[in-house]
């Protein structure tokens, strides 16, 4: 078929194996180069906060200088402040990347972003609940709160987009979610008016942020996250068979609306994951993958790879330029992605480049 001619070389001949190594060096460079920054950006995060000790003295914690190392103040600012929140940062990205890039290849839409399968008013809503009929009030407590309202709004929306005769279409999806997301947005006003407590404590929670973030309750993410990263890879091949359109899927062997249901599962995952760590955070599942699509082409693998490190890496920034803005206090790190999240956006809404820029892979 000329759909498989265009997308695989012939498996004889050397003629023929030899231009992917070319093209695909780009990508390659593209991964170690963002790879490589991160790392220099994670040693970056340990060195700068918002306390009294300078970047040189935690340095010299980081390599073992002995006096460094007996601070019990620099001791407590690098392991239990700094780690615990860089390990976020990089969660979050990982998490927040590959969701919007799996969501803008179910749903072959650029503008796409994991809020619309109502991840974000399921974990607020279910804060909300938490802080005022539960009783909750501790940072784990919350977190697992969040976590399960996400899952269950994001339950809610697969249950409704998987039914009816247009059961797994984009469409149904984003329609679905946004229905639901709207919904929960007014059950959670509703119950924010009557509690002026709750809403002091939600407010800290909604604006996102990577502060307070404990070692063991990433730890206990983990798995969740590492679930969601393998269901995400493992949809690459076919998601580049459904950015063909879905009756060449079907004629390849795949079916359509099983796997937007199953993408919707793992951005729902990776969603959740992610804003029960920091909360709400905008644009960045939206922005990832758009740039992750201009570095490696139509490759899905390549792109899902691309949109988590070049996510991770701006969460980085994001946080270190959080402590440092306005010191001796922090700046949320939702409102910094924010200030070039807009922007971005509407250069991208006003791009000639935007009807071809969805995931077709």
């Amino acid at each position: 078929m000329s759909i498989t001619q265009g997308d695989e070389p012939e498996a004889d001949g050397s003629d023929h194996q030899a231009p992917p190594a070319p093209r695909n060096r780009p990508v390659r460079r593209a991964a170690l180069a963002l790879l490589v920054l991160l790392l220099g950006l994670t040693v970056a995060s340990l060195l700068i906060g918002t306390g009294s000790s300078s970047p040189a003295r935690a340095w010299e914690f980081l390599v073992g200088v002995p006096d460094a190392r007996a601070d019990p103040q620099l001791r407590l600012a690098i392991l239990d402040v700094r780690l615990p929140r860089t390990l976020a940062a990089v969660l979050v990205g990982l998490c927040l990347g590959t969701s919007g890039c799996l969501l803008q290849a179910a749903t072959r839409n650029p503008l796409a972003e994991t809020g619309l399968l109502g991840v974000n008013s399921g974990a607020a809503f279910a804060v909300v609940l938490a802080l005022t009929f539960f009783g909750a009030d501790s940072p784990t407590a919350l977190l697992l709160w969040a976590l399960l309202g996400g899952m269950a709004a994001s339950a809610v929306v697969l249950l409704l987009a998987g039914s009816g005769r247009a059961a797994g279409s984009p469409l149904r999806l984003v329609l679905a979610g946004s229905a639901l997301g709207a919904t929960f947005h007014g059950l959670t006003a509703y119950v924010l008016l009557g509690t002026q407590s709750t809403f002091d404590t939600y407010r800290y929670w909604t604006i996102g942020s990577l502060a307070g973030v404990e070692t063991g309750t990433l730890l206990r993410l983990l798995p969740l996250v590492a679930l969601g990263l393998l269901t995400a890879f493992g949809c690459a091949r076919p998601l580049s068979a459904l950015g063909l359109g879905d009756d060449a899927a079907r004629s390849l062997g795949h079916h359509p609306a099983a796997i937007r249901l199953v993408v919707a599962g793992a951005v729902a995952l990776l969603a959740g994951c992610a804003v029960a760590v920091a909360g709400p955070i905008a644009f960045l599942g939206l922005l990832a993958p758009y740039a992750a699509r201009a570095l490696a082409g139509a490759r899905t693998t390549a792109q899902l790879a691309l949109s988590g490190l070049i996510a991770a890496d701006v969460v980085i920034v994001a946080d270190v330029l959080a402590r440092i803005a306005i010191r001796p206090w922090e700046t949320p790190v939702s409102v910094l992605l924010a200030f070039v999240g807009g922007p971005l956006l509407v250069w991208i809404a006003r791009s000639s480049r935007l009807s071809t820029a969805g995931a077709s892979a």
